[in-house]
């Protein structure tokens, strides 16, 4: 892809909305990042960044830029996919590492879309905490790792990297239900549903918890289906990202609502290895994933 490096630069500095966040997310200095940034500005005479005191925000020409160079890695990843297809790279086999939290949401109708496409491609997943997925890619086990809140690696390449906000999710009927957004403090009347401690989700949650407050979860668990299940059919609020109780939005079997200037995200990455080139097929997939996983603008 012509360019493609600056592109993934400028896609991650304005999603993470700092170059040395991005620099982590994407395993490269930051000053290759600023530099190319820099210079960027300069062949267009414009500036695409505004530099506040917490970090960078796009400007007017940043996003219309921005929304541009997304188009262009989307239609990167269906141009892969095509390609694939037309050199017949469809046969192959690749494994993914991933939590069970991503096996049971979005990845599995992701690869399902993908196998249909092509069905001669075999996939498997492997379910691992994080540790087990850095040392599966490591030990050449697995071609793709898929995680929350994965750390850098130096020899780990971050393909993709997508943020969501952490909402409080309850039964449809539930009180708070019909709330356009939420105080965190608002729950506290209700039993919580809780991630177990050392999980990235409850790391996540805990960002939520105004100071001196003591929680005192009805459940700790580290199931998230058993928390998807019991919030379904009780006055129960636990709290996830949208994406990953989608299916149960989409059945009007559960109801998510956004907290009040919430910093709690969850931050989902695509790595592989970094050292040589990736097979052709691990390339498609890889590719077809980022595309698949992307947030909707609603849940960003």
């Amino acid at each position: 892809m012509l360019h493609g490096r600056m592109l993934r630069y400028l896609d991650e500095v304005a999603r993470a909305g700092s170059i040395r966040k991005a620099a982590d997310r994407l395993n490269v200095a930051a000053s290759a990042i600023n530099r190319q940034i820099l210079s960027l500005e300069a062949e267009l005479d414009t500036p695409l960044f505004e530099r506040m005191p917490g970090g960078l925000r796009l400007t007017a020409s940043g996003e219309v830029l921005v929304a541009h160079v997304r188009e262009t890695l989307r239609e990167h990843g269906r141009a892969l996919g095509r390609m694939a297809a037309l050199k017949g790279l469809q046969q192959g086999e690749v494994v993914i590492a991933t939590m069970g939290g991503l096996a049971a949401t979005q990845l599995g109708p992701a690869l399902g879309t993908f196998r249909a496409a092509h069905p001669r491609v075999r996939l498997a997943v492997r379910v691992l905490n994080k540790d087990g997925i850095v040392g599966a890619l490591l030990a050449g086990e697995a071609d793709l790792g898929l995680a929350f809140n994965l750390p850098s690696h130096p020899r780990l390449f971050r393909a993709a990297s997508f943020e969501h906000a952490i909402g409080a999710v309850m039964a449809p009927d539930h009180p708070l239900a019909s709330r356009l957004s939420l105080r965190f403090t608002d729950c506290l009347a209700h039993p919580l549903l809780l991630a177990e401690r050392g999980m990235s989700l409850r790391e996540a949650t805990d960002q939520l918890v105004p100071p001196n407050v003591d929680l005192s979860p009805a459940l700790e668990t580290n199931s998230l289906e058993l928390m998807r299940r019991m919030a379904r059919a009780s006055p129960c609020v636990t709290f996830m990202c949208a994406f990953e109780v989608e299916e149960d939005l989409r059945a009007g079997r559960l109801a998510f609502v956004p907290i009040q200037g919430s910093p709690a995200r969850q931050s989902v990455s695509l790595v592989h290895r970094a050292a040589g080139p990736l097979d052709p097929v691990v390339s498609a997939v890889a590719a077809y994933l980022g595309t698949a996983l992307a947030p909707r603008p609603d849940e960003s």
